[in-house]
């Protein structure tokens, strides 16, 4: 699956005489195909990729509709991006600016014979609205690790570490099916559980503990995001009260989020629950971000989010309180924005579950 035909028709409209993908994730939406290195160009006639000796073979299998050429020390990318300029006469070309790094665009900005354009919002803009295909690879994601999550429930026990139960998601996504993880994975038990991205450690989870999960893995290139947290043994009142708020937070922002709300709309739906029951100031993060090929991307629902989001959006839905010192709750899932609503793609039950 590859979008050069959606990248070649945002061009005009932006001025544009062709586009310049530098980033991983930016070149894997392009062209369907992953690797560590490259660039693809994507013009209004045609569309290029090229890499090293370590990616051409498979890249000749993987990617359709784009020539594909190998780079080395005597033709190397900027040279074969000029001989693309010089033939289809290209003057501006846009770039990933928030993909390169300060030395790169120096370095480009010499080299190329054609003038550069940050255009980080073309792809930006394109990656928001996410297609039927997109949508089942982020579902199947999400499936993997409900599976896993499922699995580890019924391994924790008191003593266990939090790296411990971190590598044990880590290892039951990649049996199911993952290609690797989203992120590192956010095990917190405990007054840790007060951190929102606090990291796992080696000390063991006690009884009476919350203990909260943050994980999420990979398929074709797509990001599950959840967050779980769950009391070991047993739960105090406040506990329940905390997690019974964060809950209800979640479940009516997600009830009232759909296409054409801005971030700053469905966040303060969750954030005038936890407000009106005396938590806000432990509410410190924004309710979500979107979620695709990165597992962080546009758009975001957070109180600086004045973009009306289009339906195709995928976010996630994470809001959660923070007692510094005693402990802290999360509960995430990833919906898909929609004109009459929005589809939850997270289908794990969110009771406050006692193990």
């Amino acid at each position: 699956m590859n979008n050069f035909e959606r990248i070649r028709e945002s061009l005009a409209p932006r001025g544009l005489d062709a586009m310049l993908i530098t980033g991983e994730s930016g070149r894997r939406y392009a062209t369907g195909f992953h690797s560590s290195a490259g660039m693809a160009l994507v013009t209004e006639r045609s569309a290029y990729f090229y890499t090293d000796s370590r990616y051409i073979e498979a890249a000749e299998k993987s990617i359709e509709g784009a020539r594909i050429e190998m780079t080395d020390s005597a033709s190397a990318y900027y040279d074969k991006i000029n001989a693309v300029i010089d033939a289809e006469g290209l003057r501006r070309v846009g770039i990933e600016e928030k993909a390169m790094s300060h030395a790169d665009f120096l370095e480009a900005g010499e080299r190329l014979r054609a003038e550069l354009v940050p255009a980080q919002e073309l792809l930006a803009a394109l990656r928001t609205v996410k297609s039927a295909a997109e949508l089942e690879k982020l579902a199947e994601a999400q499936r993997i690790a409900e599976r896993a999550y499922y699995e580890v429930l019924d391994i924790i026990r008191e003593g266990m570490t939090e790296r411990e139960i971190a590598a044990e998601l880590v290892y039951r996504m990649l049996r199911a099916g993952a290609e690797g993880i989203a992120f590192e994975p956010i095990v917190v038990a405990g007054v840790k559980s007060s951190l929102p991205h606090g990291a796992p450690g080696d000390a063991p989870v006690k009884r009476g503990d919350f203990l909260t999960m943050d994980f999420g893995c990979r398929y074709e290139g797509y990001c599950s995001d959840m967050t779980r947290t769950v009391a070991v043994g047993g739960a105090t009142e406040e506990m329940e009260l905390v997690y019974s708020t964060v809950l209800r937070a979640q479940t009516e922002a997600i009830a009232g989020a759909r296409a054409g709300m801005t971030g700053f709309e469905i966040d303060r739906t969750a954030r005038d629950i936890i407000e009106e029951a005396g938590y806000g100031r432990f509410f410190g993060h924004g309710f979500g971000h979107g979620v695709g090929l990165d597992v962080h991307e546009a758009p975001t629902a957070n109180p600086s989010g004045k973009t009306p989001m289009p339906a195709g959006s995928v976010i996630s839905a994470e809001p959660g309180i923070y007692l510094p010192g005693r402990f802290g709750v999360r509960i995430e899932d990833v919906i898909v924005l929609t004109e009459e609503g929005n589809v939850n793609l997270t289908k794990a039950d969110k009771a406050l579950l006692v193990l």
